[in-house]
């Protein structure tokens, strides 16, 4: 399982943005396939290993920031990256698209992020979206957990409030696939 070079630049950019004190810190806690790739030129074209690159830096996030707690440190990562991802022009495009529209899009840019992943919208209400994750080789709670952030953001951009990211399905757990139950209003 691959992750794309942007999205760990986005974690890069989040502990450095938010814990600047403490960036060396967390650097130096990395395992050394961890520190290989932070340490270098990351290249945001470039596919890196999902555990070394993803997983284990955002745990280490999680432990040192966020006092072990994962779901919100990989939550906050996810939302740092999606503020990021989504200024100038497209912060505009986000406030004028439909919640449904965000997240149906999000759900192609995301199997970008990941190889191999398929994401996909399976039910599609007013207030409600239900979305599915599957084809992953490898997960891990952490990168779902930066996944439901990252969709949090982008609809609190575009205007929702309430909004709800409960898991009913996680690859991470064993099962076949992830579902995301996404409700706003």
């Amino acid at each position: 399982m691959e992750i794309k070079g942007t999205a760990i630049l986005a974690i890069r950019d989040f502990v450095k943005d938010n814990f600047q004190e403490k960036f060396n810190e967390w650097l130096n806690t990395l395992p050394q396939d961890s520190k290989l790739i932070y340490n270098g030129a990351i290249d945001s074209s470039r596919w890196y290993p999902l555990e070394a690159a993803g997983v284990i830096p955002t745990k280490i996030t999680a432990e040192l920031f966020y006092q072990n707690d994962y779901k919100k440190g990989a939550m906050e990562a996810g939302k740092f990256s999606a503020e990021k991802a989504l200024t100038g022009i497209y912060k505009i495009f986000v406030k004028a698209a439909t919640p449904s529209f965000i997240i149906q899009r999000a759900s192609r840019i995301f199997a970008t992020y990941y190889q191999p992943c398929k994401m996909e919208v399976i039910e599609n209400t007013d207030g409600h979206v239900l979305l599915e994750i599957s084809d992953m080789t490898q997960s891990d709670e952490v990168i779902e957990y930066r996944i439901a952030g990252w969709i949090k953001k982008a609809l609190e951009i575009s205007g929702c409030e309430n909004i709800r990211i409960d898991f009913s399905n996680s690859i991470a757990q064993g099962d076949k696939s992830t579902k995301m139950e996404i409700n706003w209003g």
